[in-house]
């Protein structure tokens, strides 16, 4: 029999996602790749892939997880499995580089960002700023891996020799302009079967902690913007949003295979909007989504199973 096939390493990210397949009766199984091993001389079985794979597999303890899922993917697109979230979308997952450099191919304004890898080489990118501020960040990332603002290179110097540095796991530090928006927050657009499901704004005035997940807990890596509002919550899902910019994510999703994702974008003080992350390994926020009334992960439920009953009435057809 097909199933729906969840490929993950972090329970706590996908029991949301099951609790739906359940209520839907919908046959699944979850693959907890955070290690294993793969029979290429092996067909796969039937059904529906969904990979759930982060970037930040490595904060525990899967350091190999993303290594290990990109072989299985291959594995499973070369025997022509129904992947959503595939091999590209999980190169992009990994690499914020990958991510900007394929972002602007489709006019999508992003940060002006320098790779380093090197203390020498991230002092030196420094430079490029010219007094400006500017913000570090890992390029295999998750969490707000790495995120930090600073005003000048001697106040990047004192971070990257003191006790609080961090190295990014794939060796590569991002150094990034600072996008200094009129209000403190950022926008989250939520995409499922590659369409727009809702946005949802993210207060940053207590810090730059974004994963919008329940089980998500991340100190605050990133310099406050603003004061709070006593008791405003983080996370507000924007009633009738829309902008220009929906139609050129969906094609970018679209073109790169991807078909579960989380867009998130700032606008400056002249209302330009950058857009600086692709997560597709998105999550949701409850308390968010119950004030709205919308479900992001019951979306995600009701489309695998859609494609699932697409998947078996070939199968059916074909021994017909």
């Amino acid at each position: 029999m097909a199933k729906i096939y969840v490929i993950h390493e972090n329970d706590e990210w996908t029991v949301h996602l099951t609790r739906h397949l359940d209520q839907l009766g919908l046959p699944y199984e979850l693959w907890h790749l955070d290690e294993g091993r793969v029979d290429l001389s092996e067909e796969p079985p039937q059904g529906v892939f969904y990979s759930r794979m982060s970037a930040s597999s490595h904060t525990r303890g899967h350091r190999f997880a993303p290594e290990l899922t990109g072989a299985v993917l291959a594995w499973l697109e070369a025997h022509g499995r129904v992947v959503f979230n595939g091999s590209r979308a999980l190169q992009l997952e990994v690499s914020k580089v990958n991510q900007y450099m394929a972002l602007r191919r489709y006019g999508i304004r992003t940060p002006e960002t320098v790779a380093a890898v090197g203390r020498a080489h991230v002092l030196a990118a420094a430079e490029r700023f010219c007094g400006r501020p500017f913000i570090t960040k890992h390029n295999r990332a998750g969490k707000g891996l790495g995120v930090q603002l600073f005003y000048s290179v001697e106040a990047l110097q004192e971070y990257l020799d003191g006790p609080g540095y961090e190295a990014p796991v794939d060796g590569i530090t991002l150094l990034q302009e600072y996008i200094q928006a009129p209000e403190p927050y950022i926008t989250r657009c939520e995409f499922v079967g590659g369409k727009f499901l809702y946005a949802v704004r993210v207060d940053t005035s207590q810090g730059f902690q974004l994963c919008p997940a329940d089980a998500c807990q991340v100190g605050d890596l990133f310099c406050p913007v603003g004061e709070s509002v006593p008791n405003k919550p983080k996370f507000q899902v924007i009633d009738g949003f829309d902008d220009p910019i929906l139609r050129q994510y969906e094609a970018f999703l679209a073109d790169h295979g991807i078909q579960i994702a989380g867009i998130e974008f700032i606008r400056d003080a002249d209302g330009v909007i950058y857009t600086y992350d692709v997560n597709t390994n998105t999550n949701y926020n409850s308390d968010a989504e119950a004030a709205a009334g919308v479900s992001g992960m019951r979306a995600v439920a009701e489309f695998l199973g859609a494609q699932l009953q697409r998947v078996e009435a070939e199968l059916a057809s074909a021994v017909r």
